[in-house]
């Protein structure tokens, strides 16, 4: 058991959002499974710092923090383990214009690689891609925060 403090990015583009593709063992079972681009958040590290690091070394980007949307407290099981992870969300931009025209984008963690894409927000929305951690669909449909979105 660990606990787990992480901010995470929402990048909104075109009625698309930008997520991370992973592929293996999640809570609900065995697949491919979606999250935001984000990570831990270091020891006396403000979040906001975490999430700029977090993409430039993620991805390479330059990104601008629009606005703080909310906290998510995530508790579950994978492969008989329980984690808790407790995830700052926020509302980025690019920097750079230009990236919301890329197709994909290679997500680089450690030695690890996968793939970051834009994905239809309907398909979110809709049940139709499984996303985590599993509040952060119920975020996105919140009028308070569509507004700010």
């Amino acid at each position: 058991m660990s606990l787990r403090v992480n901010t995470l990015g929402i990048l909104l583009s075109d009625g698309r959002i930008l997520l991370e593709e992973r592929e293996g063992n999640h809570s609900e079972g065995t697949g491919t499974y979606y999250r935001p681009i984000g990570g831990t958040i270091e020891f006396g590290e403000k979040s906001e710092q975490t999430i700029v690091r977090e993409f430039y070394e993620e991805l390479g980007a330059a990104i601008k923090v629009k606005r703080y949307l909310a906290c998510l407290e995530n508790i579950f099981v994978v492969d008989k383990k329980m984690g808790h992870e407790i995830s700052q969300i926020y509302l980025l931009e690019f920097v750079d214009s230009d990236l919301y025209l890329a197709k994909d984008f290679v997500v680089t963690e450690g030695q690890q690689k996968t793939v970051a894409k834009w994905i239809d927000l309907d398909d979110i929305m809709e049940n139709r891609k499984l996303l985590f951690p599993k509040d952060l669909r119920d975020l996105l449909r919140n009028p308070s925060v569509t507004a700010l979105l």
